[in-house]
């Protein structure tokens, strides 16, 4: 589950639902060929807000209970109110025209059916740029979180990195040590063997003098005692 996903997707519904709410009001004041294109369009905005409430839903599988109980809440209004925009929008409908009092109203009827219409129109050029300012800002706010996570991961991995060298710096000490201490191993063995060497030399040369000062004492025996 990402955070910085839902994220996304709750801009992405709300920037859908902005445009969804002001179709109906628009839609009953239209006639034609342009009801029906409003009626297009609410059936495609409102389809594309379904799949990405459908998205939110993924997204919240793996998250912790008390987050995904939250969202769940969110999501369940959010399908309300997209609920409540298609039932006003298939109960929008044009005014009628042609009744016999509004025959009386004349011309008083067409001059603030005219007011109204320009009412609207202007109403509805202030919610659509008001939506403008409020896309342009969600997506300057998703800009941001992005640098913010760009920099944060930068020195994430600048810090991985110094450590990995430092790592690599402990790693050839150790290696080094290593080396001399085998290298000093070496020279003790080889001392080791040579005192060995000397040691069974010492032993020889002892043992001769040994079996010499023996036979010298036969000797002196000998002469002194069977001579």
């Amino acid at each position: 589950m990402s955070s910085e996903e839902l994220e996304k997707l709750q801009e992405i519904f709300r920037s859908l639902y902005d445009e969804l709410k002001l179709m109906p009001e628009r839609a009953a004041t239209s006639h034609g060929e342009e009801r029906k294109r409003l009626v297009r369009t609410f059936d495609e905005r409102q389809g594309e807000a379904e799949e990405v409430l459908q998205g939110m839903e993924d997204e919240l599988r793996g998250a912790p209970s008390a987050y995904r109980n939250a969202m769940g809440t969110k999501l369940r209004l959010y399908r309300r109110d997209l609920g409540k925009l298609q039932r006003d929008m298939k109960n929008s409908a044009p005014p009628a025209f042609g009744s016999s009092s509004q025959s009386a109203g004349g011309s008083h009827q067409g001059i603030y059916s005219s007011q109204n219409q320009q009412s609207t129109d202007v109403q509805s050029q202030r919610s659509l740029l008001l939506q403008g300012t409020e896309s342009l800002n969600n997506a300057s706010q998703s800009i941001e979180r992005s640098q913010r996570i760009a920099s944060e991961t930068e020195r994430i991995g600048t810090d991985v990195i110094e450590e990995l060298g430092e790592q690599r710096e402990q790693l050839d000490r150790a290696r080094n040590r290593l080396v001399n201490t085998g290298e000093n191993l070496s020279r003790s063995r080889k001392i080791l063997r040579a005192m060995s060497r000397r040691l069974m030399t010492n032993k020889l040369l002892l043992s001769v003098i040994i079996l010499m000062e023996l036979a010298i004492l036969g000797a002196v025996i000998y002469l002194k005692f069977f001579r």
